[in-house]
């Protein structure tokens, strides 16, 4: 594994990186609480099969640079991947996947540049057009509320002052959403991404400014490119039950995978299983 450097949409990011420097692009990115580390099991495995798959922590999560303009929507995120494409050399044979808010990054992608990207792949977070349909109608209603409930960290981030109880509250997430999953190792990667409060400050404002500035934008993407969507049966993040309700929201030609036996972080807790999916669905490069 090699860590790059890249300057790229006015920041500089710091990645993680497998496999032959010319080889076609794979990009790799993370979501919340979670840094470029997630992606240990899947970038190895995509360099084998002749990718440069390259992993950034994203803005705000160290040692990236802070977002210049202190504004962390999805479309400054999706910015952001389109220019480390064209920073890392990408070509119309590069592959995203993404997970968490990695996966709304993607979604937003396949939105405004669908064909920057030959494959894509989103885990866990399905279009998010989907999470309002469920308050449209008295079928899935139940499922809308169910969600409002496990969505409570969402309200919590909001709260002035709510990073400085990410030391409890991180490991709760990562217990809730994986469940018996040991994240020990993973934890301690996100908090020597999130060191201090300006840090947390800056993973907080994800939700901060997608609910506040961002909130039309955010669930008004309207993914334009064919995708591979997965999500774990066990998820205490997000109920796969979203996707199963409106199948329709993922683009023409998707494939949705329902994955048993995992959760939230599912290419980690049975990343032989999921790394397959992957692998299976983007092919080798062409």
């Amino acid at each position: 594994m090699e860590q790059l450097r890249i300057d790229a949409n006015g920041l500089g990011f710091t990645a993680f990186a497998w496999g032959d420097r010319d080889a076609p692009l794979a990009l790799l990115v993370h979501g919340y609480p979670d840094t470029a580390h997630t992606w240990r099991h899947l970038g190895p495995k995509l360099a084998a099969m002749g990718y440069r798959a390259v992993a950034p922590f994203t803005r705000g999560y160290a040692p990236t640079d802070f977002a210049p303009n202190d504004s962390y929507l999805v479309a400054d995120q999706a910015a952001d991947i389109l220019a480390l494409h064209t920073a890392l050399g990408g070509s119309d044979d590069s592959i995203l996947i993404g997970h968490d808010w990695g996966a709304v990054a993607t979604w937003a992608v396949t939105d405004r540049a669908p064909d920057r990207f030959r494959s894509y792949v989103c885990l866990a977070v399905p279009p998010t057009a989907a999470l309002v349909k469920l308050f449209t109608k008295l079928s899935t209603l139940p499922i809308g509320l169910r969600q409002s409930r496990m969505s409570w960290y969402f309200l919590y981030n909001q709260l002035p002052g709510s990073e400085r109880g990410l030391g409890r509250v991180i490991p709760k997430l990562w217990r809730d959403w994986s469940p018996g999953y040991d994240a020990s190792e993973d934890i301690a990667h996100v908090f020597r991404a999130l060191p201090d409060p300006a840090r947390r400050r800056a993973a907080l404002r994800y939700y901060r400014d997608n609910l506040r500035r961002g909130l039309i934008d955010t669930f008004t993407i309207a993914p334009k490119a064919p995708a591979l969507y997965l999500h774990g049966d066990d998820d205490g993040c997000m109920q796969a039950a979203i996707a199963d309700a409106y199948p329709a929201t993922l683009p023409a030609g998707s494939r949705y995978e329902r994955i048993a036996g995992v959760g939230h972080f599912m290419h980690l807790e049975d990343p032989a299983r999921v790394n397959a999916l992957i692998t299976d669905w983007v092919g080798p490069p062409q």
